[in-house]
């Protein structure tokens, strides 16, 4: 009898997967919402993760979506009817620390829009490859919140105070040229060949001993980790005030009707 793959549709009906010998490729499929990144997907991305990184099976992962979009925010829906009580709870916080806590090396590999939530993923990784076409960003203050996920703290420690100041608060774009001179990606190429030339490099990676690539990756993630945690605190209890203020109601109801949103401050 054929074992069944951990990586199954009814498993993970918001993923697909290929395995090319040692690199396990995991493909966000949302399509219609841009891969936006729902609780269920969220925690399937977790999961899937988790899974690859106890599977000997595997010795790198790569985290890819579509052509237009890696992943273009969170879930508008389920945003809308969180308040700041629940993020304590929130199974998005666990989520978010197993993705952080791999062993295993995790590549993304970005074309399209990679923004909020889709960002704070893509910084998760240990290195992003992306196309020309890529488009990065903090766009959360047009729904008058912040980045909830890692956002503030870690697009902060690429590109410095100043221009992770200026892009969060205006919620501009990143373009590819300028996420590459900030470290946020290390390399560009035309988008038909991000996804070829990731797993290209995956595979050189997956040659390397197991144990060597993991201590790398628990050494170099040392060099930021110190300061990180205090600082993630502290973005989750200003997020934890912003989500149950009127203002996100009304950033979130403008944002639906297409109109320019009127704030009250409260």
């Amino acid at each position: 009898m054929t074992a069944q793959s951990p990586y199954s549709a009814e498993r993970f009906p918001n993923l697909l997967f290929m395995q090319q010998e040692a690199v396990l490729l995991i493909q966000l499929n949302r399509p219609r919402e841009l891969n936006a990144l729902s609780n269920a997907m969220l925690g399937q991305i977790a999961d899937a993760l988790t899974t690859a990184d106890q599977d000997p099976s595997v010795a790198v992962m790569v985290i890819t979506g579509s052509d237009r979009a890696f992943a273009a925010g969170a879930d508008i829906d389920e945003l809308a009817n969180k308040t700041g009580e629940m993020v304590a709870t929130d199974p998005r916080n666990q989520h978010w620390a197993v993705i952080r806590s791999l062993n295993k090396p995790l590549i993304g590999a970005i074309n399209g829009f990679c923004l909020g939530g889709g960002n704070e993923l893509a910084m998760l990784c240990d290195f992003l490859i992306a196309g020309n076409n890529a488009q990065f960003g903090q766009p959360e203050v047009n729904l008058a919140i912040l980045p909830g996920a890692g956002g503030t703290q870690r697009l902060t420690q690429l590109a410095g105070k100043a221009k992770a100041m200026r892009w969060i608060l205006t919620g501009e774009f990143i373009n590819a040229s300028e996420a590459l001179n900030i470290g946020l990606v290390t390399e560009l190429c035309e988008p038909e060949l991000t996804l070829e030339r990731s797993l290209e490099v995956a595979g050189l990676i997956s040659k390397k001993a197991p144990l060597a690539t993991a201590s790398i990756k628990r050494a170099v993630n040392a060099a930021s980790d110190q300061l990180l945690d205090q600082g993630l605190m502290i973005e989750r209890e200003e997020f934890a005030k912003l989500l149950s203020s009127t203002d996100k109601q009304e950033g979130i109801a403008a944002f639906r009707e297409k109109r320019p949103a009127s704030y009250s401050g409260k």
